[in-house]
């Protein structure tokens, strides 16, 4: 059942030509509580919100970037159609992140409930104080490449102008990123 948004999404998406819709990736990421279910919830709401999720990665298992002494991550990254711009993008995507729980303190590298990063937006180039695409630190973070290599390696990045498969590669990022088993328990 769609909301008020997501019928206005919808009906948008219908109306509008082609050339209005947006591609985007997003990284998703949580290393609180039940992990998981908070990507799960992250991508309900955004397909609900936000636009149509027409990709995504499998999900992996990743040490936390900057302050280390904290739990794993759990990441994703998910492709999406989109009618908003890149800062509509980002102003659902935080509005998603506060749906969750998720209080964002200033502190940076910190454990959270769920994070929501816009990577790439087309082949967008922006460097503002709110919004920077693509990401600025995609070609160091192997739990960012490894993720969107599965849906976009030959993605062209559209400052490096290296694709990410050659970002990948040349990473200089050594931790471990795991792909994420999920065994299912039979019903009895």
């Amino acid at each position: 059942m769609l909301d008020g948004a997501g019928k206005i999404l919808q009906l948008l998406s219908f109306f509008l030509p082609l050339a209005s819709m947006n591609t985007a990736y997003i990284l998703l990421g949580s290393n609180e509580g039940d992990r998981l279910q908070h990507l799960s919830g992250a991508l309900n709401l955004i397909q609900k919100e936000i636009g149509t999720i027409s990709r995504q990665s499998a999900i992996y298992v990743t040490v936390a970037w900057g302050y280390t002494e904290q739990p794993d991550f759990l990441n994703q990254v998910i492709c999406l159609q989109t009618v908003l711009s890149p800062y509509q993008l980002l102003k659902n995507l935080l509005h998603i992140e506060q749906e969750l729980g998720r209080v964002r303190t200033g502190t940076k590298w910190m454990q959270r409930i769920i994070d929501l990063d816009i990577l790439f937006y087309n082949d967008l180039a922006m460097n503002e104080q709110e919004l920077t695409i693509p990401h600025p630190h995609i070609q160091d973070r192997k739990f960012v490449l490894v993720p969107l290599q599965e849906i976009a390696g030959t993605f062209m990045h559209p400052v490096f102008k290296k694709n990410i498969l050659e970002l990948t590669a040349i990473c200089r990022d050594t931790s471990e990123v795991k792909k994420l088993t999920v065994v299912k328990q039979e019903q009895k």
